[in-house]
């Protein structure tokens, strides 16, 4: 049982001074506004350990091509020190036997309590050739029997698919979401009607709003107007100032709120790493600064971490901090229905990060344990 003092801290709904917290058995059991003798100072704003629901990499690995727990563990630990505490790992579109390994790895890792695996975010291969961007046009196809019994396995912890619903029909969806897959919609060139009647059969996210989706048009709302428009739909955005620009970001915020708009990274295997080249399919993802690409110039997801994706969301769109921290935690914990991340209530898991003045991470604590 360990008491901790914060001279700030956001609890996932509002933000105190001067708090204390008790954490036993890696969950907080008591809070306090009033002194109390304590055990340990945070040095600094205690926030929700960040909730990333799009990880396809970090620490130099990257899932699709190495689809196995210890690469979970690499991915994990990469992400980690920049605050996140919870993730989806995420294969990018690919075959059968790949997808097989890696629902298998997912499922070592649950089956262990592995800390910050949630489970796995399957982003393909049920897309649109049209808005593929690095996702293989040769392994995009139609949903099949041996893939809904993969998607809906039992032992993979959260499951999170990402389709293009031009090419999976509501009745799948409905299917889909009946049997515990979070549905969402991306990578697709549907029209208005079709992304609605998505939505009306139980998709309920966005993947990367603004990115690889029909765009918003005078008579034509495209999949970018019917996320802004529809509360139901809890978005994705990637804020690293590269994938959208700064005054789209704002006007995402302004339309869905905080509660409708999650921040992820879309983190390629260059976070946490030196790596500068990383081989993919017939070409290589080279990084340039903050910019990963592939020779054609096509952004190949990022080396963003979660940590500085809060600190652009509130320094450059002008997002309030603790608007920006509750997109990074709370938002993706509850789309995913995760009840005891994301937050820091009691009864919470006791997975926070220590923030400076500068938005910078300090310290990261797992279970109440400093990592």
């Amino acid at each position: 049982m360990t008491w901790f003092y914060a001279k700030q801290f956001f609890d996932g709904a509002q933000l105190h001074r001067d708090y204390y917290f008790q954490v036993e058995n890696s969950v907080v059991t008591s809070v306090s506004d009033s002194p109390v003798s304590y055990d340990v100072h945070l040095d600094g704003l205690v926030a929700p350990g960040f909730v990333d629901t799009q990880v396809n990499g970090g620490g130099g690995v990257l899932f699709n091509q190495a689809p196995n727990l210890a690469s979970l563990k690499t991915m994990f630990l990469a992400h980690r020190q920049f605050g996140t505490t919870t993730m989806m790992p995420t294969l990018i579109t690919d075959s059968l036997p790949v997808m097989q390994r890696a629902a298998d790895a997912t499922a070592e890792a649950v089956a262990e309590n592995m800390p910050g695996i949630a489970g796995i975010h399957f982003e393909g291969p049920h897309l649109s050739i049209a808005k593929k961007g690095i996702h293989p046009a040769e392994q995009v196809r139609v949903i099949s029997d041996s893939e809904l019994n993969l998607i809906t396995r039992s032992d993979l912890g959260k499951v999170l698919l990402t389709i293009a619903p031009e090419n999976v029909a509501p009745d799948i969806i409905k299917d889909l979401v009946g049997r515990g897959v979070v549905v969402a919609l991306g990578h697709s060139n549907a029209d208005f009607d079709t992304v609605l009647a998505a939505i009306n059969a139980g998709a309920t996210g966005a993947t990367h709003l603004f990115n690889a989706m029909s765009g918003l048009q005078a008579r034509a709302p495209g999949m970018i107007g019917a996320v802004l428009n529809d509360e139901r739909i809890t978005s994705g955005l990637i804020v690293d100032l590269l994938h959208v620009h700064s005054a789209n970001c704002r006007l995402a915020f302004k339309a869905k709120s905080a509660k409708g708009i999650m921040l992820v990274t879309d983190a390629m295997a260059h976070v946490g790493s030196d790596l500068t080249e990383l081989p993919w399919l017939d070409t290589v993802i080279t990084r340039d600064g903050d910019r990963i690409t592939t020779p054609d110039g096509t952004l190949a997801g990022s080396c963003l971490d979660m940590m500085g994706a809060v600190r652009q969301a509130h320094q450059v769109v002008g997002v309030t901090l603790t608007d920006a921290l509750y997109s990074a935690s709370s938002t993706p914990a509850r789309f995913l229905g995760l009840q005891n991340v994301g937050h820091l209530l009691l009864g919470a898991q006791a997975d926070f990060v220590v923030i400076g003045k500068h938005l910078q991470v300090k310290s990261v604590y797992q279970g109440g344990e400093k990592q």
